[in-house]
């Protein structure tokens, strides 16, 4: 048994779990801090998550696979945390979150629209002005109006153990012409109902839908029309309300 603390968000965890590369995968988040809840996946959750797969992999027309416990675990860790995570007003949110000059921006929409690439045109406009949050599930803590890097990052790698204050959340849509425009509250809300961590308990459901209704209030929301071209970036950078004097 792999019993050790991590910090995500700024929240202290217990992470007990069963497989060594679990305990690996969290290296940089380890903390000496005293947790404030512990997550220990049991065999019922990991056969939740391979079914969660199943269901996944039939919607798409492929064929059942059977995953590793160690990858079923990880994922298990994941949906607990994230759980447990919304009594401390955190969210995790499916997206590619990067920083510019300190100023957090997370650009999110649904997978295949090219999330990654977008964040890579910011990366080569500004160089270095540009620091790589998390290029897939990064945390928001509303409280706090901050982003967090978590080590779920996605195929490429990219995130780091930072947090920065988050200044807008961006809808990144497919456009034959790059344009920016503000995202209506309806729509923001929506987009935070789809791509945000949604717990199954129903005495959450209130808790969530409060941290959506405050961000949307304290957090610009915008709608990127983007066609993958250099000058997207560009584009979207002077279209966003904090980049203006």
């Amino acid at each position: 048994m792999e019993d050790f603390n991590i910090e995500l968000a700024g929240i202290p965890i217990r992470i007990k779990c069963e497989h060594k590369e679990n305990r690996d995968f969290f290296d940089g988040y380890f903390t000496s801090k005293e947790p404030v809840f512990t997550v220990k996946p049991n065999n019922d959750i990991l056969e939740e998550v391979q079914r969660g797969f199943d269901e996944l992999n039939e919607e798409e027309g492929l064929s059942k696979k059977h995953y590793s416990d160690s990858f079923l675990e990880n994922n298990a860790i994941h949906i607990l945390v994230s759980d447990s995570l919304i009594e401390y007003d955190v969210l995790m949110l499916h997206g590619s979150a990067l920083a510019i000059d300190g100023k957090g921006i997370v650009f999110s929409a649904k997978s295949g629209t090219g999330k990654s690439t977008h964040t890579k045109l910011w990366r080569e406009a500004f160089g270095s002005r540009v620091q790589m949050i998390n290029d897939d599930k990064p945390m928001i803590r509303v409280d706090e109006k901050k982003i967090y890097g978590t080590p779920w990052n996605g195929k490429h790698r990219l995130s780091n153990n930072v947090s920065v204050p988050l200044n807008a959340v961006i809808k990144l849509e497919r456009s034959a012409k790059n344009h920016v425009l503000p995202l209506s509250v309806k729509d923001s809300l929506e987009l935070l109902m789809k791509q945000t961590y949604v717990s199954d308990k129903q005495s959450k459901n209130a808790l969530i839908m409060n941290l959506y209704i405050k961000l949307v209030a304290t957090v610009p929301f915008y709608r990127l029309g983007c066609n993958m071209n250099p000058e997207a970036a560009q584009v979207a950078y002077k279209g966003l309300i904090f980049n203006k004097p």
